[in-house]
C-alpha cells in the first residue's frame, strides 16, 4: 500500500513553526491587547470631538512637569529591559537579573507616581461619573485608560520579578527574558499614545 507523504515545508513555514510557543502566544496576546487599547483611545477621541462643550484644559488639570517625569522614567525602563535581554542572550545571568530588577523598580516608581497623580485628580473633584471641569466623559476615560494601563504595568512588574527569581534558572532563560521584554516594551509603547492623547493634545 502506498503512503502519501506530506509536502516539504517552505522556508517561510519553517520560520513560522520554529517560533518558540511562549513568544508566539505573547505576540498574539499583544495584538489583541493593542486592539483593545486602540478601541479605548478611539472612543476617547470620538467623545472629545463630539462634545458640545469645551474640553478641559490639560494645563489646568494636570501637572505636566510631573507627568513628563513619569513618562521619562517608563521610557528609560525600555533601555534596562533591552539590556536584560542582551545579557540573557550572552549567558550573563547575573547581569540579566540585575537589569530585570532595575526595570521592575522603575515600574514600581511609575506606579507610585501614577497613584500620586490619581490622588491629586480625585482631591480636585475628579470622579468617573463627574468632574469640576465640565465634561463627565473626560474623567471617565481618564480613569478607564490610565487605570487599565497601570494594571498592565503592575502585571509587568510581577512578570519581571518572577523572571528574575525563577526563569533565569531554566535552560531557556534567554527566551523567557525575551518574552517578558516583549510585554514590557508594549506597555511602554502604549503609554506613549496615552500620554499623547491626554497630556499633549
Amino acid at each position: 500500500m502506498s503512503h502519501a507523504h506530506a509536502p516539504a515545508l517552505t522556508a517561510t513555514e519553517r520560520s513560522f513553526y520554529g517560533v518558540e510557543w511562549r513568544k508566539l502566544m505573547m505576540w498574539l496576546f499583544l495584538v489583541t491587547d493593542a486592539l483593545l487599547f486602540a478601541g479605548f483611545l478611539g472612543g476617547y477621541a470620538f467623545c472629545r470631538l463630539a462634545s458640545d462643550r469645551p474640553w478641559p484644559d490639560r494645563t489646568q488639570v494636570f501637572d505636566l512637569g510631573f507627568i513628563t517625569v513619569m513618562t521619562f522614567a517608563l521610557i528609560t525602563s525600555s533601555s534596562t529591559m533591552a539590556s536584560a535581554v542582551l545579557a540573557a542572550r550572552n549567558g550573563n545571568r547575573a547581569a540579566a537579573r540585575a537589569f530585570l530588577l532595575a526595570t521592575a523598580a522603575i515600574g514600581v516608581l511609575f506606579l507610585g507616581m501614577q497613584a500620586t497623580e490619581w490622588t491629586h485628580f480625585i482631591r480636585d473633584g475628579g470622579r468617573p461619573w463627574e468632574n469640576p471641569w465640565g465634561v463627565p466623559g473626560f474623567s471617565a476615560y481618564f480613569f478607564l485608560i490610565t487605570g487599565f494601563h497601570g494594571t498592565h504595568v503592575l502585571l509587568g512588574v510581577l512578570v519581571l520579578l518572577l523572571t528574575a527569581t525563577r526563569s533565569l534558572r531554566k535552560p531557556n532563560a534567554a527566551e523567557m527574558v525575551e518574552v517578558a521584554g516583549l510585554y514590557w516594551h508594549f506597555v511602554d509603547l502604549v503609554w506613549v499614545f496615552v500620554f499623547g492623547c491626554f497630556y499633549l493634545i
